[in-house]
């Protein structure tokens, strides 16, 4: 059987549409593997990258994005919404087809161990690849983010996993790691009070008492004049795209707000948003098998 494996790169620079282009050219040329989407953001000044390959075709894909990234990102004059701790912030595996998850934990070591070498990008393990409890969630290693990430790194607590016990000077660190599909999905708000996206965002977090397998954050969107809250959704038959909405409705009426749109960053699993046509359509005795025409397709 055919080993599949999705890398989802996420990158500080989502403005530089030269250097945009030039990460997307990497994803095109290398064998094995395909670039899926490539989705920049102006105001998180972030651009996520999703490819599918196989084990070769993959861990090249995700060495030479690091290396170009370092080569071209310098966090020192970067300024964005989006909390960031690396050039490349984060580089998560995910198994798709043929692939078990502890075959993506071997992948992501093995990058992880080549990018602190090539890049010479001190790396942390995160989710399933965590050597620490405390290391699984990326926010916890994402915290202080790149300004503070030096003081950070000289904690005992704090050492990386791969390469030197202190930041690039200006491509940061990188957390590596393999997961369970993640949705990033985003609220805008018809407000740009941030305190009010802020307070939504912790009554959403699972870590703050909200919904389970959600994290939250509030941002401002300042090309839209609004606030924004953001999400990932670390595993949406737990927690679905629609409870979430749901939520986040009931609690911007608080405020006399409401959503005016939503954002779909990247791609996310066709059965994510059917659950939500399903919900919000009230089909009875639904069976996304049986009455999803592409379904019977493949």
């Amino acid at each position: 059987m055919t080993k599949i494996i999705e890398c989802i790169p996420n990158f500080s620079e989502g403005r530089d549409q030269e250097i945009i282009q030039g990460l997307a050219n990497i994803a095109k040329n290398v064998p094995g593997v395909t670039l899926l989407d490539c989705a920049p953001d102006a105001s998180h000044n972030r651009t996520v990258i999703t490819l599918v390959g196989d084990e070769t075709g993959i861990k090249t894909a995700a060495i030479q994005l690091a290396q170009y990234a370092a080569e071209k990102i310098d966090l020192t004059k970067h300024t964005g919404e989006h909390p960031r701790m690396g050039a490349v912030d984060v580089i998560p595996f995910v198994p798709i087809k043929g692939v078990t998850m502890q075959e993506c934990i071997e992948i992501s070591r093995e990058v992880a161990e080549a990018v602190s070498k090539d890049a010479g990008i001190p790396v942390f393990l995160y989710e399933e690849s965590a050597s620490s409890e405390k290391r699984k969630n990326l926010a916890a290693i994402r915290k202080g983010e790149f300004e503070g990430m030096a003081k950070k790194m000289t904690l005992k607590n704090w050492q990386p996993d791969y390469g030197n016990a202190a930041p690039h000077p200006t491509a940061g660190v990188v957390a590596v790691g393999a997961r369970m599909p993640l949705i990033a999905f985003n609220a805008n708000l018809s407000t740009n009070n941030i305190d009010i996206a802020n307070n939504i965002a912790k009554a959403i977090r699972g870590s703050s008492g909200g919904l389970k397998c959600a994290k939250a954050i509030g941002i401002m969107m300042d090309d839209l004049d609004c606030a924004q809250v953001s999400m990932n959704l670390v595993n949406y038959e737990v927690t679905p795209i629609y409870r979430v909405l749901e939520l986040i409705k009931a609690e911007a009426k608080r405020y006399g707000v409401c959503i005016t749109s939503t954002e779909l960053i990247g791609l996310a699993p066709a059965k994510a948003l059917i659950d939500s046509a399903e919900y919000y359509m009230q089909i009875k005795d639904f069976d996304y098998n049986k009455q999803v025409l592409e379904n019977h397709l493949v």
